[in-house]
């Protein structure tokens, strides 16, 4: 007499396929000059790492550091602004725009020795330091590591605590499982993800979906955006903030669901020298929704004003 084999339940099977197309999975990083590249490009090579970075104005250095899956081009409003009264180096950060998305460390404390890197190499001792979003995690770990490079600090709807992780990115911690969700999901709906993060769909740049749809496409981007996650390890520097004495300017929107306006007011708290600005009917970038007056409160912070 045969017994029939028992019948494994339909999620565990389905679970078990995953976690087998997960192990097999590869994410390729990328050295090198890609297709396409701005033909003005300024590129250093830094730490191993080549980087494209923008270099304009006169006068006291500001340094500009994008959000994830972002690059210069982000700054595109802000730039126009700032050269007349600083000298502002705009950085794509490693990974994301045109810089390499080598192998490695892709932490903030990573990115921000990065920065320090580019920063000597073109002569500027101290800078204050502009960041959005993920960069303003960079920005936080670059005046804990270099508190004497760092003379002030503007942060846009900073992304810089554990619990503002969405549940895919704790996930990707996990070896196999992260190359799966990244192959699977990461360039999905780039246009309907930005849509839900501006308080109106319709002032989303065309220019800015075009930027993050070509960047996607770019080699190494997958790889390199997962190891950017999975260095995301906020629980173990969040404590720290509040050691960081540099003059804070906090910038948010209001209506922000990427990152909550809670989170402002809770890192305004920690800082123990920050203000907060919100910007009503503005999500979460404020440097295009808000252009004119966010770009108004940074340059009376940049020259001086509390």
């Amino acid at each position: 007499m045969t017994t029939a084999p028992r019948q494994r339940p339909l999620v565990g099977t389905a679970l078990a396929a995953l976690l087998s197309l997960a192990g097999a999975g590869c994410l390729a990083h990328h050295r090198g000059a890609m297709p396409g590249e701005p033909a003005d490009a300024a590129w250093l090579d830094v730490e191993g790492v080549r980087v494209r970075y923008l270099d304009v104005g006169d006068g006291p250095a500001v340094v500009l550091l994008h959000g994830f899956a972002s690059s210069i081009e982000n700054w595109t409003a802000v730039i126009p602004a700032l050269e007349g009264r600083h000298r502002v180096l705009a950085i794509d950060l490693k990974g994301f725009g045109w810089t390499d998305r080598p192998t490695g460390d892709y932490s903030p404390t990573a990115q921000a020795a990065l920065v320090r890197a580019v920063m000597r190499a073109r002569g500027i001792d101290q800078a204050a330091v502009v960041a959005h979003s993920w960069g303003s995690s960079v920005a936080l770990a670059f005046a804990l590591a270099y508190p004497d490079a760092t003379s002030r600090l503007a942060l846009y709807d900073a992304w810089v605590y554990e619990a503002q992780l969405p549940s895919m990115f704790q996930l990707a911690r996990a070896r196999g499982v992260g190359e799966l969700l990244f192959s699977a999901f990461y360039s999905e709906r780039a246009e309907e993800r930005l849509a839900q993060a501006f308080f109106d769909p319709e002032l989303v740049p065309e220019a800015l979906v075009e930027d993050v749809e070509r960047a996607m496409a770019r080699p190494g981007t997958r790889a390199a955006a997962l190891e950017a996650v999975r260095g995301m390890r906020f629980s173990e520097v969040e404590g720290r903030y509040r050691t960081i004495t540099a003059p804070t300017l906090l910038l948010w929107g209001r209506e922000d669901v990427v990152t909550p306006l809670s989170f402002g007011e809770r890192l305004v708290r920690e800082l123990p020298n920050a203000r907060l600005v919100v910007y009503p009917r503005c999500g979460h970038f404020p440097m295009i929704e808000a252009v004119a007056a966010s770009n108004r409160e940074l340059l009376a912070f940049l020259g001086g004003a509390r």
